[in-house]
């Protein structure tokens, strides 16, 4: 399998799954008009899919180090095949929580409350369990982005004329995603051999480890999902039928969504041998702010605002740099 040798090369895979969990999101656009997210949805978990058995099947068994996919597969012990899995139902559970409290209180407080909860815990449990970096410089780079993050929601909340009065059920779902999207990633690593080269009787490689995880979002996606089509969050309830119905394109579209944000995971797990996991969890979650970008430079959506809100997305990114500087170099 191939193994990240050096540190250099797993900060720059880090960087990649930020730009992936960042960016996965804009094939939602573009879907149909009137394709919805719960039927949207279904094929991004498809696509995720996918791509773990493609990613098995290549770079999880080249090479003569380490171990093989299957074989991996065909060793594991029972803790690391259910760690995974419930990894998988976690982050599953979290991403659809998310979604709900974007719908009840709108992007500039679900992410920054979530995603930033999520970032903060997440680095402190995958820290906690696998010390490695500065603990100083790790804890105050992440420090930084969540300011970072929280201009972010006021550049958004200033943007909007016609902004909702946040309301307390938008809040308590968006920390509860938040709290529950930081344990996810520790359940998956747990599973995960320290050696790579000579992995334990019963431990995982990444590439298998990450298969086991995605069995779990499958799973339990037949629970959540179906539950949210029958109880949606907004709008009236979807069937099976209308998915079937679906274009090629919407189709499409969610399974690349699904792949890019895989693509993003699969490289964290794999960088995490040479960054440590909670480098290579801070970095990813970083992802918020590359959604910034899209939002600024490609889709427009600050176009015509003021100067306070101009400062505001400058500064954001000011402090967004310097805190993933000093996360990298807290792990180097």
């Amino acid at each position: 399998m191939f193994i990240v040798s050096s540190y250099t090369l797993a900060v720059g895979l880090c960087f990649v799954t930020m730009l992936c969990w960042g960016s996965w999101a804009n094939t939602q656009k573009i879907a149909a008009k009137n394709w919805r997210f719960e039927l949207f949805y279904w094929d991004y978990v498809l696509g995720i899919l996918l791509f773990s058995l493609l990613f098995g099947f290549t770079a999880g068994s080249i090479g003569t180090k380490g171990m093989g996919f299957m074989e991996s597969i065909s060793q594991a012990s029972t803790s690391s095949i259910l760690n995974p899995i419930i990894g998988g139902i976690i982050f599953n559970l979290s991403n659809i929580l998310l979604v709900a409290a974007i719908a009840i209180a709108g992007m500039s407080i679900a992410f920054p409350v979530g995603v930033g909860l999520a970032m903060v815990l997440g680095v402190l449990i995958n820290y906690i369990a696998t010390p490695k970096g500065d603990p100083v410089l790790l804890f105050t780079g992440v420090a930084i982005v969540v300011l970072a993050i929280i201009l972010d929601a006021m550049a958004y909340r200033k943007l909007s004329l016609n902004a909702k009065k946040t309301s307390t059920k938008g809040i308590v779902i968006s920390i509860l995603a938040g709290f529950l999207m930081a344990w996810f990633f520790r359940f998956v690593a747990s599973a995960i051999a320290v050696d790579l080269d000579y992995p334990e009787p019963g431990k995982l490689t990444p590439y298998a480890a990450f298969f086991f995880f995605v069995i779990g979002m499958v799973i339990s996606n037949f629970l959540f999902n179906t539950y949210l089509m029958k109880k949606p969050i907004e709008g009236l309830p979807v069937n099976f039928k209308q998915y079937f119905q679906g274009n090629f394109r919407s189709h499409l579209s969610g399974i690349i969504g699904g792949m890019i944000w895989a693509l993003g995971f699969s490289l964290s797990l794999i960088a995490a041998g040479k960054a440590g996991y909670a480098v290579s969890y801070g970095l990813g979650q970083g992802a918020t702010m590359v959604g910034a970008l899209w939002g600024v430079f490609i889709w427009k959506e600050f176009k015509g605002a003021s100067k306070s809100v101009n400062l505001l997305l400058f500064l954001m990114f000011v402090l967004f740099t310097a805190g993933l500087a000093l996360i990298i170099i807290a792990g180097s």
